[in-house]
């Protein structure tokens, strides 16, 4: 029952936070957020949201500073929505899921791509061991 609850819990954090960075907050650093989930501690008071960031390295940690920024705006936010006891305190965290999994396929597209490449008959035979045909 209490795993059901913080399922659901998390799900509203997920989504009263991505609402928020998309509609709500005006500042320029936060660009090119996207919320992937949110954990949240056993007893309500910690969580912990994943977002993926666009862009490289300077602009990711600009926009981590103006998530920061803006934690105590979303925090307010979610205490509206959820209406419990304690707000979760939000920690934001970068998932770098998806960057890996884009990686991967790529990996894997360049390897069937070089697999399925025609190779030259000599390469052919000295693999089989056969002998070409002399005419």
């Amino acid at each position: 029952m209490a795993g059901r609850r913080l399922e659901r819990v998390a799900e509203a954090i997920r989504e009263v936070v991505s609402t928020a960075i998309l509609f709500e907050l005006n500042d320029p650093r936060v660009r090119g957020v996207t919320v992937l989930r949110a954990e949240v501690a056993g007893d309500l008071r910690h969580s912990k949201v994943f977002v993926s960031l666009m862009g490289d390295a300077k602009q990711q940690k600009l926009t981590m500073q103006g998530l920061n920024h803006a934690r105590g705006f979303l925090q307010g936010k979610v205490a509206d929505r959820l209406q419990t006891r304690w707000t979760p305190v939000l920690q934001f965290v970068v998932d770098e899921s998806v960057k890996k999994s884009i990686e991967i396929t790529r990996l894997i597209n360049q390897a069937i791509a070089s697999s399925s490449a025609p190779r030259p008959p000599e390469t052919l035979e000295a693999e089989t061991g056969a002998e070409p045909d002399e005419a």
